[in-house]
């Protein structure tokens, strides 16, 4: 008897825990992977081309098994010429394919700007919604670790600035599954602004992301945490410092709404609205410099809305410093936002001493 009744002791608990148990793991790369792969085998129309995308499984191994699984025709190494491979890629999506460009990090696409902005994305407007470009251009977009200033800008604003562009900046493995798959379906072009230094990170997920239909809505924005006295607006790496220092301000008794913005454009104003109604104060945060910046968008959208009549205080910008990003170890870190830059920015818009 008493063993009978350990042993339903023993099965409740193990039910009891095994959700947290069974919640799987999984990385930004292998995520972004997966959904190429799906939507690879998914449409016949889909291939990937690049530097190294191929035999090399990709400079960053996020086309890991691909060229294997689905051959030269579908995923192609192209020579070190952006702007070639570019506007290749740009003239197949205009016949009719769907295209995946792969920049090798995005400062690089610089030298292919002309192709993304010029053909791609005001094809559709100058021919009077007769001609679709379903191109994606993506890569690592931001700051990395000790490549300087040459290949550590982050493009959100830049890209996000232009009309007939759709553009997501994904922070976790469910956001760069979902974005990356709705973006490769999507009948415009949309650049997918990934972030390196997330790619080998496992964030949980659960079984309705790693399911093949799983696809996460362009322009929409996700609460990451739910807060009362403040809301913090953050994009990819930053949704982590974001987080990180809502974490700390909770042990000091105040309560921050985290939102994970996802997309840059269409930006999703109103649920950033909807949470500073309710905690009637606003910081935001990013990697990139301040000027002409997302949370510099955010501000005057607040500004131009009746939210701006809920706030109780000025909204504050948690930037990247508005210099080229330092070589040196150290200075990289001060050039970028840290967990304290934003506890302290926040501090000062509650007025907390």
């Amino acid at each position: 008897m008493m063993l009978a009744t350990a042993a339903r002791n023993l099965t409740r608990r193990s039910f009891s825990t095994s959700k947290a148990l069974a919640a799987q793991q999984l990385t930004v790369r292998d995520a972004l992977n997966a959904a190429l792969d799906e939507e690879m085998e998914r449409d016949e129309k889909v291939f990937l081309l690049g530097e190294e995308v191929a035999q090399y499984d990709g400079a960053y191994k996020v086309s890991r098994g691909l060229w294997k699984k689905y051959g030269d025709k579908r995923v192609i190494d192209t020579p070190i010429t952006e702007m070639g491979f570019a506007g290749i890629a740009v003239g197949a999506a205009m016949a009719g394919l769907r295209p995946v460009c792969e920049f090798m990090t995005f400062n690089f696409s610089m030298q292919a700007i002309d192709q993304v902005i010029n053909s791609a994305a005001k094809t559709f407007y100058m021919s009077a919604g007769t001609v679709n470009v379903p191109i994606v251009f993506r890569g690592p977009n931001g700051a990395a670790a000790g490549v300087a200033a040459q290949h550590s800008q982050c493009f959100g604003a830049w890209y996000s600035h232009c009309p007939g562009l759709k553009v997501v900046s994904p922070y976790d493995s469910e956001d760069a599954k979902g974005l990356l798959k709705a973006a490769i379906r999507d009948p415009d072009p949309v650049v997918v602004l990934e972030n390196e230094m997330v790619y080998g990170v496992s964030y949980p997920v659960s079984d309705q992301v790693l399911d093949k239909n799983f696809v996460l809505p362009i322009g929409k924005a996700k609460i990451m945490r739910a807060g009362k006295h403040i809301t913090i607006v953050a994009h990819s790496k930053s949704v982590e410092t974001a987080m990180l220092a809502a974490n700390e301000l909770a042990g000091k008794g105040i309560e921050a709404e985290v939102i994970n913005l996802r997309s840059l454009r269409p930006l999703d104003s109103e649920t950033i609205f909807k949470s500073v109604q309710k905690t009637h104060h606003l910081v935001t945060v990013e990697q990139g410099w301040p000027q002409s910046g997302i949370g510099s968008e955010i501000c005057a959208r607040v500004m131009e809305h009746e939210t701006f009549f809920h706030l109780d205080a000025p909204i504050w910008r948690v930037t990247g410093v508005d210099v080229p990003m330092p070589y040196a170890k150290t200075l990289e870190a001060a050039a970028l936002p840290q967990v304290p830059d934003v506890v302290n920015a926040v501090n000062k818009v509650l007025g907390v001493k």
